[in-house]
């Protein structure tokens, strides 16, 4: 049996220039456009690993979302996470670690600790990094 190909659902398109992680870069429907600076250094523009960080959390919490639904309760509307994403570089090789930090105020932790595995399982950030990143998921 063929599986049928997959349906877009959505398609990000940016340009990064004028330096890469020094330079800018900018959405195809000009809704982002942003200044990029390395980590640590002296511009004033944010950073790859600032913008996964910003990216993951929000998709997990969407899928933490999709989770609660299944389980037919609702996610705090007060939820928050604090995402660190890692540039590190070992024996000269640079690689990510990531962790998340995971706040569902008002649930029971059992209930809390589904949503956030099944998140994890769901969200394609999550998936995309699986087996390449060193990731920690904490409740808190």
């Amino acid at each position: 049996m063929t599986a049928s190909p997959p349906k877009i659902l959505y398609t990000g398109k940016t340009r990064t220039s004028s330096g890469g992680r020094d330079g800018d870069a900018r959405s195809d429907d000009g809704r982002l456009a942003i200044q990029l600076s390395s980590p640590g250094g002296k511009g004033t523009g944010t950073n790859p690993e600032q913008l996964f960080a910003a990216g993951w959390s929000a998709c997990f919490i969407g899928a933490m979302g999709l989770a609660a639904s299944k389980l037919q309760v609702k996610v705090p509307a007060d939820t928050a996470i604090d995402a660190e994403v890692d540039l590190a570089n070992a024996d000269g090789a640079y690689f990510l670690r990531a962790r998340l930090h995971v706040s569902l105020p008002g649930l029971e932790r059992d209930v809390a600790q589904s949503l956030v595995d099944a998140a994890h399982q769901t969200c394609p950030y999550s998936k995309a990094i699986r087996g390449n990143v060193d990731v920690v998921i904490n409740l808190v």
